[in-house]
């Protein structure tokens, strides 16, 4: 099967719903979401909702990656307070639980269970990609590991999508042969999908601008 690749969703329920609903062909895609589904949109309860109920109707083709607001909020949860988490969204995150009245500790477990990557023979995707300065990519806590990584990315011969640095448009980076798809859904821009076939050959993008209702 081919691939559908979403970049960050910050909470952003109604775009993510209508991104799936206008380009994802769940007959021939794997869906693979880069992580960071909760805070700063003010729909982080139904977009959870929404992903565990994929994981379920369609079970492994809908997979769903963590992200560091997961990994920061997992922290808040485990050994409480977590002041970062709450001051970038955390805090919008727990009212919109309340307000729902969703149990939220069924989420946290879902969540915890998350995997850091996908990856194929000629496909790697993850929240921040392996950095060519890192020594342990799947160190959580290193700010050149998975989950946090700014820097320059490794070429590992296949290509390479991640979110996590927001930018006005998808970026591809010929010497690390990576796509960056973070378009700052959550800060009035746009969510990205990249359709990638079995060959890890990009094949179209698909950008939506942020509904109304997720800001």
């Amino acid at each position: 099967m081919n691939f559908f690749v979403v970049g960050d969703i910050h909470g952003c329920f109604f775009t993510f719903q209508r991104m799936l609903h206008e380009y994802w062909d769940r007959n021939n895609e794997i869906l693979i979401q880069v992580g960071d589904l909760v805070d700063r949109g003010k729909n982080a309860p139904q977009t959870v909702q929404l992903a565990r109920d994929l994981e379920q109707t369609v079970p492994g083709q809908a997979i769903f990656l963590k992200g560091n607001h997961e990994a920061m909020m997992l922290e808040h949860f485990s050994k409480p307070p977590n002041f970062n988490w709450l001051l970038q969204g955390g805090q919008e995150t727990v009212d919109q639980y309340a307000a729902a009245g969703r149990d939220i500790t069924s989420d946290i477990a879902w969540i915890n269970a998350l995997p850091l990557f996908y990856e194929t023979e000629k496909l790697f995707v993850s929240h921040a990609g392996i950095a060519e300065k890192s020594r342990d990519p799947f160190d959580e806590d290193s700010p050149y590991g998975i989950l946090w990584n700014r820097s320059k990315l490794k070429n590992l011969g296949k290509l390479q999508i991640v979110g996590h640095t927001p930018s006005k448009e998808p970026v591809y980076d010929q010497a690390s042969h990576a796509y960056y798809i973070d378009t700052g859904a959550a800060y009035s821009g746009h969510l990205t999908g990249i359709k990638i076939d079995v060959s890890g050959e990009p094949l179209e993008l698909f950008s939506l601008k942020t509904d109304a209702r997720d800001l």
